[in-house]
Formats: C-alpha cells, structure tokens, sequence
C-alpha cells in the first residue's frame, strides 16, 4: 500500500493553485511532482497533518522558514475547519476537492490566504473556480 501524502491545511488550497512558481527549483520539483500525481490520480490519498509536511520537507535551507510560523498555524486551522475536515484524517484528492467546491469559493482566498505571497497571482482563486465549476486543473507547463 502506497504511503498517504501528507499535508497541511493551506496546502490543500495551495496545490490548486500551483503553476510551477516556488522557493526554489528543489521546491518546483516536488510540488510539481505532488501536484501531477494528485492531478492525475484523485483516489491518491492525503493525510492531513498538523505542521510542516511532504511539501515543507524540501523548502529551501536558505530562505527565511515560514513553516513554524503561527500566522502559517493559523491559516491552517481556518482552512481545515472550513473545509470539513480534521488533522489526521486520510481521504481521497477528489474527496478533498468536492470539499474545496462545496465550502470554499474563489473570494475566499483573499481572506484566508491574504499574508501569502502567492496570493497577489491570483491563481489559488482560479483553482477553486476550476474545481468548482467541475473543471480540471491544468498540467504543469514545463520551463
């Protein structure tokens, strides 16, 4: 039996808005090949973990660590609650999703991810518009 992926509440909303952008190429590498397999296979599951997980796990020595961060915390936990769901649960991706389609809509993002760095792109909001509305997520254009 394949290990769960492991993952924190935000990024839950994070990968539907991945579009090869990161900290770093290591970074890109793993997210990319996380978001693939999800992409690609929706039965894979996730356990959803408290705290840094498989996409921490590779987030550059040389930049300033956010991963411990309360305000990182909080917006876990709002995430999670939102959601439905709670720290150590294993479910599906396409379980995860219907989740996401059924709670969360693409203004949210503004709120609940208002401190990310990412969220100016706008692109977590088009993923839950994606997945909302049914759609597929695109693949990752190579660089």
């Amino acid at each position: 039996m394949t290990k769960p992926i492991g993952l924190r509440g935000h990024h839950l909303l994070c990968l539907l808005g991945y579009r090869g952008m990161g900290y770093s190429k290591e970074f890109c590498e793993n997210m990319t090949s996380v978001y693939e397999t999800l992409r690609k296979k929706p039965a894979t599951i996730i356990r959803v973990v408290l705290g840094p997980d498989d996409l921490c796990a590779v987030y550059p020595t040389d930049e300033v660590p956010h991963c411990e961060n309360r305000t990182v915390y909080d917006r876990d936990a709002e995430i999670v609650t939102k959601l439905g769901l709670q720290v150590g649960m294993e479910l599906s991706w396409a379980d995860i999703c219907a989740k996401v389609a059924g709670y969360v809509k693409p203004e949210d993002i503004g709120n609940l991810c208002a401190t990310c760095r990412w969220e100016p792109y706008g692109v977590c909001a088009e993923g839950v518009r994606l997945i909302g509305e049914g759609s597929e997520l695109p693949p990752v254009a190579p660089k």
